[in-house]
Formats: structure tokens, C-alpha cells, sequence
């Protein structure tokens, strides 16, 4: 089941026509200590012991074009309610087009995540988002909630465009404030935008320089199976 699954979002995303979508270059930005911590880690490549006694293998990229594709398809909801039913609910930017809001949200936090990753096999970035649920203002200045956002990630050669990793669903949920703890975030600047850019970039570059277990070796029947007439007769026993 999930494999199918991952094979409809592929096929969605590849005949997807009503969409925003955005492909760049990806560029490289100044890092902060902790993010310079992190790539350094993400730049080695090799085998690493695993608790299981497998191998998982360490691989390096280094991003060259990231494409976000929002489809139209998404609803959007701008009901001031506790938590509405749609896929995209955005309030951290004036009223507009949210699917271009949420792309160029996309964008800036896969560009900053992905700053790190400069050495390894060269590799285009593709992100189809399946739901970007924020606060409404009502949840966002009472008990407030959590930023859901899901997407499809792809990771493909871009020499050749053969697929390196996915296409898999990447949560990258998190805590959102509410009431007083909200207004104080947003009089020192942490808007609902900060976190969610900041958060989709951790998540990203995490997902980016994890481990890949290697290939499992499956046993095969060294015998052919035992004809149904013996099973049979020995079930009759």
C-alpha cells in the first residue's frame, strides 16, 4: 500500500498542469555556526555501523536546482475558525495568493537548508507540497497549535535525471505557540514565517544527510518448494 501510494504522488506530480511551481538554482548563503556544524558532518561520505550490525551509507550531494510545485489543486481556507478543513491555511502574510505565499516559503527554506550540501554527487531538489496547515488567528492568539507541513520529496541526478531518493512523504510538523507566548514571539521578530522557514530548512537538511541503509541481500530457495500434493498429504498426517 505504500508503495502504490508513492507511486500515485510521483505520477501526480509529473502530469500535475494546474500548479505554482518554481525551479532555481540553488544558491549558497552564509551559514551559522551550528549549520557549519551540521555540514561538515553532512560532507563525509562511508560506511557507518548500525546497531542491527548493517551497514548504512553516508552520501553526500551537492544541490544544484531545487523545483517546489504547489498544486491548485490544494484548498485553501481562510475561515477564522480553530483549525479548518482545507490543506493550505495561512495567516502569516497579508491576505494574497497563498499558493504563491507557501511556494516562496518553500523556496527560501530549501535554499537555506541546502546550503550546506556543496560536495558529493551533483543533485536537483523536488519538493510537491501536500499540505501547509499554519494558525488561524483564533487558534494562533489562544492555546495556540502546531504548523503542519507535508510534502513529497524527490532527489534526482541532474546529469541525468535518474531518481537518487524517493519520491517519499517528509513531515516536518512543529509546535506553535499561542496567546501571550505568540505576541511576545512576534514583537521580537519570530513571526509564524520565521518558524515555518526555519523549521522546513532543519527539516530538509536533516532529511538530506541521514544515513541511507544499504541494499539488503534476500535469500533465495536453494530447492525448489515441495509440489502441492506433498503438502497435501503431509497436512493430512
Amino acid at each position: 500500500m505504500i508503495a502504490f501510494r508513492h507511486l500515485y504522488l510521483l505520477g501526480a506530480a509529473l502530469s500535475l498542469s494546474a500548479c505554482v511551481s518554481t525551479t532555481v538554482p540553488a544558491t549558497r548563503g552564509t551559514l551559522s555556526t551550528s549549520a557549519e556544524l551540521v555540514a561538515a558532518n553532512s560532507q563525509s561520505s562511508g560506511p557507518l555501523a548500525r546497531q542491527d550490525g548493517a551497514e548504512a551509507q553516508l552520501v553526500a550531494y551537492d544541490i544544484e536546482a531545487i523545483r517546489i510545485v504547489v498544486p491548485r489543486s490544494l484548498k485553501v481556507s481562510e475561515a477564522n475558525t480553530f483549525k479548518p478543513r482545507a490543506d493550505i491555511v495561512w495567516r502569516g502574510e497579508p491576505l494574497g495568493d497563498r499558493h504563491a505565499q507557501v511556494t516562496a516559503i518553500f523556496q527560501e527554506a530549501m535554499t537555506v537548508g541546502t546550503a550546506p550540501l556543496q560536495t558529493g554527487r551533483k543533485a536537483d531538489l523536488e519538493i510537491q507540497v501536500i499540505r501547509f496547515h499554519a494558525l488561524t488567528e483564533k487558534t494562533r492568539y489562544t492555546f495556540g497549535g502546531m504548523h503542519e507541513m507535508r510534502f513529497v520529496m524527490t532527489l534526482r541526478d541532474s546529469g541525468t535525471g535518474a531518481v537518487l531518493d524517493g519520491p517519499r512523504e517528509v513531515v516536518a510538523d512543529i509546535k506553535a505557540s499561542g496567546g501571550s507566548a505568540a505576541i511576545a514571539e512576534e514583537q521580537a521578530g519570530r513571526t509564524q514565517r520565521v518558524v515555518t522557514v526555519e523549521r522546513l530548512a532543519q527539516v530538509i537538511r536533516r532529511e538530506l544527510s541521514a544515513p541511507q541503509a544499504a541494499p539488503m541481500v534476500v535469500s533465495r530457495l536453494e530447492t525448489p518448494p515441495a509440489p502441492l500434493s506433498e503438502l497435501a498429504a503431509f497436512r493430512s498426517v
